[in-house]
Parts: structure tokens; sequence; C-alpha cells
């Protein structure tokens, strides 16, 4: 007789955990160096919970100002870059019941293809819009999105309302910001390791085999 998963729920974060880029960083190197270099600055920081993403989101997306053709790009790199195992563990937490959702502070339509691939709803994946003019030129984003703060997932975890026990997964500050809403919090440690991150989690998983076995045995 199997055993009920320890979780009900499980949130993940998409950037630097299921996918091993920063969607915003890799649209910036299609910007040149100086640009690149300029917004990694400004994740790292933001990620170690050294300056609030608040401040930082609009200068980077200002920065950056993805076309379709970009979007459509990153869509491509993020399932290209997916964790090993990522799949195979998603598909099993699902098959043991276990609620699986997305909460990214990345762009929603380049990670959409991501979610649909891994065989979840659109309506699994909670992440920031991009909005496009003729041509496809960037037009903006969703500026009132509370993905684009430091504590914003916290507020939208808590609006799901979801099954607990829920464990939260990610590998930066605005992902361990979480932690006050859910009933665990694993840093996810396969791609970046943040030590101020790590110091404050419940569980530290190195891939999502890991993160299987902390669900599921």
């Amino acid at each position: 007789m199997s055993r009920a998963p320890r979780f009900a729920s499980v949130v993940i974060d998409v950037d630097s955990t299921l996918s091993g880029i920063e969607g915003i960083d890799w649209l910036a190197r299609r910007r040149g160096p100086e640009v690149a270099e300029r917004v990694a600055q400004l994740t790292d920081l933001a990620m170690r919970g050294e300056v609030a993403l608040d401040s930082v989101y609009g200068e980077r997306m200002a920065a950056v100002s993805p076309t379709r053709k970009d979007i459509d790009a990153l869509a491509s790199e993020y399932r290209a870059e997916m964790a090993a195992g990522a799949g195979d563990a998603v598909r099993a937490m699902r098959a043991a019941g276990v609620k699986v959702t997305l909460v990214s502070g990345g762009l929603r339509p380049a990670i959409l293809p991501l979610c649909r691939s891994l065989g979840l709803p659109d309506a699994a994946l909670h992440a920031v819009e991009v909005r496009f003019g003729e041509g496809g030129v960037y037009a903006g984003y969703d500026t009132a999105s509370p993905l684009t703060t430091q504590s914003g997932k916290a507020g939208v975890v808590e609006s799901l309302q979801l099954a607990g026990p829920v464990l939260a997964v990610g590998d930066g500050a605005t992902d361990l910001a979480m932690r006050s809403k859910v009933d665990a919090f694993a840093v996810y440690t396969g791609f970046v390791q943040r030590g101020e991150v790590i110091a404050k989690a419940d569980h530290v998983v190195a891939s999502f085999a890991a993160l299987r076995e902390l669900l599921l045995s």
C-alpha cells in the first residue's frame, strides 16, 4: 500500500529552479554585454534580498524591452534548459494527487509553453503578463502584478487557498518570502546556491529527483 504524499500541494518557482535560466537576464544578453551585465547584477541583488525586486523590475524590463520574437525565443530556451528529471517528477507528483502550481516573477508568455509541456493547465501558471503592439513590439508589462514585488509571491500563494500541507520550492529571496504562507519551504540548489536563502529553508534539494523523494517517500 503506497503512502500518501507528505504535501498536498507544491508551489514551484521557474527561473533557476524549474529551468536553469533567469529569463529576463537571458533576454538582456540579446541586448549586448553592457545591458546583460547591469540586468544580471540587479537580478542577483534582488534574489539575494539585498534590494527589493520592486525597485529593479521596471528598470530591467525597460532595458530589455522584449519583442514577441524575443519572447518566443525565450520560451524555447526555458524548455531546452528545464531541470533534469523535472518532467518525471511533476508527473509523479500529479499522479500521486499532489496539486502542482508554478509561481514566477518571469514573463508568462515565455513560460506558458513550459507549463503546458509538463501537462499542467494554463491556470496552474502565475507569472507576469507582457503586452505587445503592432508588429510584436514591446508595449509594457503588468505593473500591477504582485509578482513584480519582493514579497508578492507570498500574497499570490495566500490567494490561491491551496489544500495543505503546502510546500514551496525556489532558489531566491522572493521565493523564501512564501515561507510565511506555506507549511514548509525547500530551497532548490541545482542551479544556484544562495547561502542566505539556504540558511532559512526547511529543506535543501539539489535535484528534482530529491524533490520527488521529499514529497512522495
